[in-house]
């Protein structure tokens, strides 16, 4: 598939340049995030956010830096900010090229002078470093580096007080900063020993976040500087500037970290290796040996029901089960009573463990199932038998019909679940359609392996559920009538919404559905759900039906769930044709994959949306990289790759086979002959 292209005639054009966000993350929970111009549309945006304690919570340290030229006593600002209404000051007119791989790399014009600026965040540390090269100027130049920093919340947003500590300490090449008690030291160093620091200390008021107004949320912020660093610099001489909550002992000990770890930089050239790239970002190694799956960026953190839909995708695809096994032990360490923790627990998100079920099939072909039942059948073992004893009284639990009940005052339960006023905007109180499909998935996964590894106890206390689960799915879900699925159904009446979840109940490996009533599934989600970049949630002829964007923050998310455009959903609509039609899909499902090149340009550079509005031009909303779309998609490439390779084998055993049977007919011709 093509490359990542950047029109570098628009770069100038904001329209163009801030709609392009850019992200990189340090492994363990921090990451880095602007815009391709530099210029912050987010509260979220910052060159340092990251956790400072054992919390999931991140922190904007270090919100941006302002880079000036000066010659002949002239200043040329290079940054871009907005404050209220006006852009200033309005740096990207210099802009020249932008490059995102290996690192993101903005080239400034000025006249004579061209600089070029190289950002690379240092993996498993906290630390950002920026290098500046003069590539080109005629007189003495002059380069001043003004830090903006914050110290707060990324949910939040910063007002000048009384209280931050306006001071700075000199360390090696620099200083070091801490606004407030309790956050670490920023220490802001530069390789070049005879650069200044000139302190200052001034708050800038109200920098303004397009995207956070958009988005219905306050949007502006004061931001601290307490100074700013001054250097000559030479034609052809590079100065790295390094900002962490580490010291570094020296400005060669820059230089090297500097060197070493962009010489480990892949290169993001194409759709797959940016895809891979973005992958990588969402594992992430924490204090106490766990290793997590962030659910997207900026502002999501750890999920449960994310974590299992995304991690196939995410590691098995490039061949990482070591990662996956490390998610999967961290999460089954967690576990208490037979349910997981946090947002992984069934009494707030009832599905959650039934996924822990579809990810371990997955893992089962990297590592077999002996492995897979050695390692994890206990646990496989103890989350059935609490969905069958119940959670939280009853709110989540086995009927005697056998399909699992899930309804709690307040909560919703499934991945659809936006409040309104208290309220879930999509009611699904009762038997949700992918939540018993899950259950039937997993209950006849733990009894298939039971049986190969010998598990005679557990094959004879659950042996007989399966066949009572299908028949009472069938009889609650199915509308033979119109040929497809309900979506929910409780004590007083069936939910008949067009909605993507039934496409859950024929993608997986256990099904409650023949061929047919697939077939019939599959062609009423084509016609209602199905589009360029994913399946709509909901049907746009039902009158709750939404395009998605909005406002109002609560009337965005409660349009998420009632029209827009998901792209996880697509994996198991794309696997279940492919089952059907084996090789003959194999052009549609390559065609739908492609689709996303043009999507990884945009929005979030090399990676992909949360989801997307619900009608053309499906615009990209929600979180800019979102773990379960791409881990999605990587899911699907890997399907398109194993049914590749079924082709491939079926030819070359049909080459080998048709020399032999022409033989074997020369043969019979001759012996009739005679």
């Amino acid at each position: 598939m093509p490359g990542l292209k950047f029109d570098k005639r628009e770069l100038g054009n904001l329209e163009y340049s801030l709609q392009r966000e850019m992200l990189a993350t340090d492994r363990r929970g921090g990451y880095m995030s602007t815009t391709i111009v530099g210029c912050n549309t987010r509260k979220y945006h910052g060159l340092i956010v990251a956790p400072i304690d054992m919390s999931n919570e991140a922190y904007v340290l270090l919100s941006s830096l302002d880079e000036t030229i000066v010659q002949h006593d002239q200043s040329f600002n290079l940054a871009l900010h907005r404050f209220r209404g006006v852009y200033e000051p309005r740096g990207h007119k210099y802009i020249t090229d932008f490059e995102y791989t290996p690192c993101p790399t903005i080239t400034y014009r000025v006249g004579g002078v061209i600089l070029r600026k190289e950002i690379l965040w240092i993996h498993k540390r906290t630390q950002m470093m920026i290098r500046y090269t003069l590539v080109d100027a005629h007189s003495e130049t002059t380069l001043r580096l003004r830090p903006f920093l914050a110290f707060r919340n990324k949910h939040e947003l910063s007002k000048a007080n009384m209280y931050a500590n306006v001071r700075s300490y000199p360390v090696t090449n620099g200083v070091k900063n801490r606004l407030y008690d309790g956050f670490p030291w920023l220490h802001m160093q530069l390789s070049k020993a005879d650069a200044k620091f000139i302190p200052a200390p001034d708050w800038y008021y109200d920098f303004e976040y397009q995207k956070e107004m958009e988005r219905g949320y306050e949007g502006h912020e004061d931001l601290l500087t307490t100074g700013y660093f001054e250097m000559k610099i030479q034609k052809g001489e590079s100065i790295i500037f390094s900002a962490s909550v580490d010291e570094m002992p020296s400005g060669a000990a820059i230089v090297e970290a500097y060197e070493t770890s962009v010489a480990r930089r892949t290169h993001k050239i194409d759709f797959e290796s940016c895809l891979h790239h973005s992958a990588r970002q969402f594992i992430i190694r924490r204090p106490g040996n766990r290793t997590e799956v962030i659910a997207g960026y900026p502002w999501y953190g750890v999920d449960g029901r994310s974590t299992f839909i995304s991690l196939p995708g995410l590691t098995l695809e490039q061949g990482y089960k070591e990662d996956c096994m490390e998610v999967l032990d961290t999460m089954v360490g967690d576990m208490h009573n037979g349910d997981f923790a946090g947002s992984a627990s069934a009494e707030v998100a009832a599905d959650a463990p039934l996924w822990f079920f579809w990810t371990l099939q997955q893992l089962e072909s990297h590592i077999g199932a002996q492995a897979v039942w050695e390692r994890y059948g206990e646990a496989m073992k103890s989350i059935l038998a609490a969905y069958r004893r119940g959670f939280f009284g009853g709110c989540v639990a086995m009927h005697t019909n056998g399909l699992i009940w899930a309804a709690r005052e307040g909560v919703a339960l499934t991945w659809m679940n936006c409040l309104m006023n208290g309220h879930p905007v999509t009611p699904r109180a009762g038997y949700a359609v992918e939540v018993n499909a899950l259950w039937y998935n997993a209950v006849s996964y733990a009894l298939a392996l039971a049986k190969k590894m010998g598990d005679k106890e557990f094959e004879k206390e659950w042996k007989a559920l399966p066949a009572q689960i299908k028949q009472s799915f069938l009889d609650t879900f199915y509308l033979s009538n119109e040929g497809y699925l309900a979506d929910c159904v409780d004590m007083r009446e069936k939910d008949t919404s067009i909605r993507c979840n039934q496409i859950v109940a024929c993608g997986l490996k256990y099904t409650m559905l023949d061929d047919a009533q697939v077939v019939n599934v599959l062609m009423t989600v084509r016609q209602h759900l199905l589009t360029p970049v994913g399946l709509r949630s909901l049907s746009p002829l039902h009158p709750m039906f939404e395009s998605t964007y909005k406002e109002n923050p609560i009337e965005q998310e409660a349009a998420s769930r009632n029209g827009a455009v998901w792209v996880w959903p697509l994996m198991f609509y794309i696997e279940c044709a492919l089952r059907l039609d084996g090789v003959r899909f194999l052009p549609q499902a390559e065609e739908m994959l492609g689709a996303f090149d043009d999507h990884i340009q945009t929005y979030c550079i090399g990676s992909v949306a949360e989801y997307y509005d619900a009608n053309p031009p499906f615009a990209p909303r929600g979180a800019v990289s979102q773990a379960w779309s791409v881990g999605g998609l990587l899911y699907i490439k890997q399907l398109i790759e194993q049914y590749k390779s079924k082709a491939k084998r079926a030819t070359k055993a049909a080459t080998k086979s048709a020399p032999k049977s022409a033989a074997k007919r020369t043969v019979a011709k001759k012996s009739v002959k005679k």
